[in-house]
């Protein structure tokens, strides 16, 4: 029955992810997500369902458009790919449970963020407002008033944190640093971690961004990457971890006793 679960969380996650590219990507243009037919954004020409079936479309046109045949860029492929694979492990990790929901709205809010600050540099708040209260209302059935207030402080401290971070970049580097929607964006992550965790996570997003920054700086020239794909990377790290304030203490203590 769990294999069975496993292949239904996937095969979701598929045509989750689908959906979150075009989410991300109309959003980043300033256009409904809602309204219109999917087109090539090429030639224009009006998608039907079987070119947008997941991951096997793609692979048969060859990564091309059937109408004009143009290159497509495969960042659809991989945002349904991996949503389809977070969607099982989120189910692998957690089952039926609460923690469950919590994960797939992390995942589904990574998808279209990446999607979003990949191609355009931008964070849309309606995606921001939106996860925020779907995460307040699972987290007030799952944590109950009191506690779900005081994640509700965590995410304006982890804002605050982030807004310090932000002008105190601007004010080194005489140029704007992060981006604001970086910034709300650590308001959301901090609704499901704890300020601590929360810190963490600016940490080891940066971590994972520095070399490869340095990578595109290299062969490319890039002097802006969008920073708020490494923020939910390290974000989904911790959550699918299940790592407590009292693990990482724990391990920097007996480094310490060790040195």
């Amino acid at each position: 029955m769990d294999s069975l679960y496993l292949i239904l969380f996937f095969l979701f996650g598929l045509c989750f992810g689908s959906f979150f590219c075009v989410v991300g990507t109309r959003l980043g243009r300033d256009e409904s997500f809602l309204k219109g037919r999917s087109h090539c954004d090429i030639c224009n020409h009006p998608l039907f369902w079987y070119d947008m079936i997941p991951l096997i479309s793609f692979l048969l046109q060859k990564g091309k458009c059937r109408y004009c045949k143009a290159s497509i860029f495969p960042l659809s492929f991989f945002i349904e790919l991996f949503t389809g694979l977070l969607f099982m492990i989120s189910y692998y990790s957690f089952g039926f449970s609460s923690s469950l929901l919590i994960a797939l709205l992390a995942v589904s809010l990574t998808m279209i963020v990446i999607t979003s600050d990949l191609l355009y540099f931008i964070i849309p708040d309606e995606v921001l407002l939106f996860f925020s209260i779907c995460f307040l209302i699972v987290q007030f059935f799952r944590l109950g008033p009191v506690d779900t207030l005081l994640q509700l402080g965590s995410g304006l401290l982890l804002f605050l944190v982030m807004y310090g971070l932000l002008c105190l970049g601007n004010l080194l580097f005489k140029k704007e640093s992060l981006g604001g929607g970086d910034v709300k964006l650590l308001f959301v992550i901090g609704l499901v971690l704890n300020p601590f965790l929360g810190l963490i996570s600016i940490f080891l997003a940066s971590f994972i961004a520095l070399p490869i920054s340095l990578v595109l700086y290299y062969f490319k020239r890039e002097k802006m990457i969008p920073f708020g794909p490494f923020l939910l990377l390290s974000f989904l790290l911790l959550f699918f971890s299940k790592i407590t304030t009292e693990d990482i203490v724990q391990f920097i203590l007996s480094i310490s006793f060790k040195l």
